[in-house]
């Protein structure tokens, strides 16, 4: 059988690379359900996942603990794998504000959503792709655990038009409006078509085209691709297959056999809520609840359609939802066959584990307070149980496992030496203030700082809260030095634009709190910076500290400083497993007499697609700043 995916990388494995590339083969072959690489920063973690890859025959998910790591893993893997369907799938909200019901004051917030349509459209062509062929690498947010629809509906919900077709007009336009694309007479945007006498444009979802369909007599008569400018014809096709715009998709039956269930709980919820005096309960449920079925009954859709997920699909009440693990193919046997990598696993498992509760709190009080039928509790997350289920074999990546990875893996493999020899960075620790010399960490950063610009190099320094990093920013932007932040508020888009922006050399100092850790591949900084590393705590503990360290081990300058007035356990045992680990890329190097190198990574756009035009005005702003702006520091 020939491979599914083709690798494509001027590096072969080097380091510990080989061996441990070995061993998790010989255990996937061996069958065992979990093994962890243990693979400290910088040692090529996905370069030797991706040599696996290429040596198996079933799609890959890789799920990620944000959308900023999960954009560069999307980047790498679609270098290695060119000729391959690399798809990035996260959360399409710029901005979310779910439904909720504060009891305490009385307050109901209405669900708020930003959907970003490249976002979206990147969501769509995942799912087209993992329906229709079997290279796939997926590369996933946390949020492929939450209800998606059913992917049998989504699947045979399709269209498919071929030359000669017999196609009346009529009937054409009626299924597309079936499969809820938007007829629109202007400009056409993805989910959406125009009709023109016989001829219809369309732009689908999943992918970034214009397809446009000419009738003649009552059948196809050319199918095109057009150019997004000119109108001109680019390509003759001679069949289309057009997925919905939408992942919850039901049929007619489906429909009708949906609103019977959802009026029979309504009136069981009413007659409850009736029966225990809730009179305001019962009218604001009743209300809410026959306007979306009308909704749901005219044009097959209603704001909020997700909280009636259960009765649309035919699930059992408390039956899992359909997530995009669902999308992935199974075996003969109906077990997952897909390999998944659980990137940063340390800080992702925790978070796939933790969805389902903070969904359920939320929505009780909603269900509750006649705000929603109980049955939307069921539009929710996947249990971690019902995760577990649901994967196949997992191949865990961390420099620093946590108790799970520890208690299920079945074999866990070292990547310690590094391909290029660089060795972890000296940490030195430095007090948050010296009383002697009136000296603060900001008066010993800003001197360092000055240092590591006129060597051209960048920092990295890491805050406690999102109010430091911007008030960090401020201040060194008054002091000439040109900085910018980064934290959960900004833009999915932004956060690469960002990372680029700061390897560039469009400013020196990036700041930030959480989203400095796990993975991020900066191989110009050569300092990081932890500001009251003595802060014990979740943003302070051994994990924490050690994968925050980590962002310098890409530089053969790289340095360390913490800024703490006492060591703390987490400081130690930080401290130590450094230590270990030099000692042994260390006497690595010696014996095989290599000289460490920075690794040389090409600057390049994390996502496939022309970032905010905000953004682009933020950069050009940044850039004018460093021209005119004279620098002023002093030592």
């Amino acid at each position: 059988m020939d491979p599914l995916f083709s690798l494509k990388s001027d590096f072969f494995p080097a380091g510990d690379q080989p061996e441990a590339i070995a061993k998790l083969e010989a255990g996937l072959k061996a069958g065992i359900r979990a093994q962890t690489l243990l693979g400290v920063t910088g040692s090529g973690k996905t370069f030797s996942i991706a040599n696996i890859v290429s040596r198996l025959n079933k799609p890959i998910l890789v799920i990620a603990p944000n959308k900023a790591l999960a954009a560069q893993l999307y980047r790498e893997y679609k270098n290695f794998f060119p000729d391959n369907a690399v798809h990035y799938f996260v959360s399409y909200y710029d901005y979310y504000q779910p439904e909720a019901y504060l009891p305490v004051s009385d307050t109901y917030i209405d669900k708020e959503a930003m959907i970003n349509d490249e976002l979206d459209r990147l969501r769509h062509g995942t799912t087209a792709a993992l329906l229709s062929r079997r290279d796939v690498i997926v590369v996933a947010s946390v949020s492929c655990i939450y209800n998606l629809g059913v992917p049998d509906n989504y699947l045979e919900a399709r269209l498919h038009l071929s030359l000669g077709q017999a196609l009346v007009r009529s009937d054409l336009i009626k299924q597309l409006v079936r499969l809820q694309f938007k007829r629109v007479a202007g400009n056409i945007d993805s989910g959406q078509f125009r009709v023109r006498g016989d001829v219809i444009e369309i732009r689908p979802m999943a992918e970034k085209i214009l397809y446009r369909i000419e009738l003649r007599q009552q059948e196809v008569a050319h199918l095109e691709i057009l150019d997004e400018n000119t109108r001109q014809i680019k390509e003759e096709l001679k069949e289309i297959v057009l997925f919905p715009p939408k992942h919850f998709i039901s049929t007619q039956p489906q429909i009708n056999a949906a609103l019977s269930d959802i009026k029979e709980e309504l009136l069981d919820r009413e007659s409850y809520f009736k029966k225990e005096g809730l009179l305001l309960e019962a009218e604001r449920l009743g209300r809410r609840t026959r306007y979306d079925l009308e909704m749901i009954k005219t044009i097959g859709y209603c704001h909020g359609i997700e909280n009636y997920s259960r009765h649309l699909s035919g699930k059992r009440p408390g039956e899992a939802p359909d997530s995009l693990l669902a999308y992935f193919p199974k075996d003969e046997k109906g077990q997952a066959d897909f390999l998944t990598i659980i990137d940063e696993s340390h800080i992702t498992i925790p978070q796939i584990r933790g969805m389902y509760n903070g969904d359920q709190a939320r929505k009780k009080n909603l269900v509750q307070y006649g705000w929603r039928l109980p049955s939307a509790l069921d539009n929710r997350p996947l249990k971690f149980k019902e995760f577990e289920e649901r994967v196949g074999q997992m191949i865990f990546t961390t420099a620093t496992p946590g108790d799970y990875e520890k208690e299920h893996s079945e074999q866990i493999v070292e990547q310690i030496i590094r391909p290029t020899g660089l060795i972890d960075p000296k940490i030195e620790i430095r007090p948050v203030f010296n009383r002697a010399t009136n000296y603060s960490q900001i008066n010993d950063l800003e001197e360092e700082i000055a240092q590591i610009i006129a060597d051209g190099g960048r920092v990295l320094v890491n805050t406690l809260t999102k109010k430091q990093a911007e008030d960090l920013h401020a201040y060194l932007t008054k002091k000439g030095i040109q900085s910018n932040y980064l934290h959960s508020d900004i833009k999915t888009f932004a956060r690469t634009e960002v990372l680029k922006a700061f390897r560039q050399g469009d400013f020196d100092v990036l700041i930030g709190v959480n989203l400095l850790r796990e993975g991020l591949d900066l191989p110009e900084v050569m300092l990081v910076a932890i500001l009251d590393a003595d802060r014990e705590g979740f943003l302070r503990s051994e994990t924490s500290l050690m994968q925050t360290m980590g962002r310098a081990a890409r530089n053969v300058s790289g340095r360390i400083i913490l800024y703490a007035d006492k060591i703390t356990e987490s400081i130690r045992k930080a401290v130590e497993s450094v230590e270990y680990r030099r000692e042994k890329q260390l006497a690595y190097n010696k014996k095989h007499n290599i000289q460490p190198q920075t690794i040389n990574k090409q600057i390049e756009d994390l996502l496939d697609f022309v970032s905010a035009p905000k953004l682009e005005e933020q950069k050009r702003t940044v850039r004018n700043k460093k021209k005119s702006v004279p620098k002023k520091y002093g030592r």
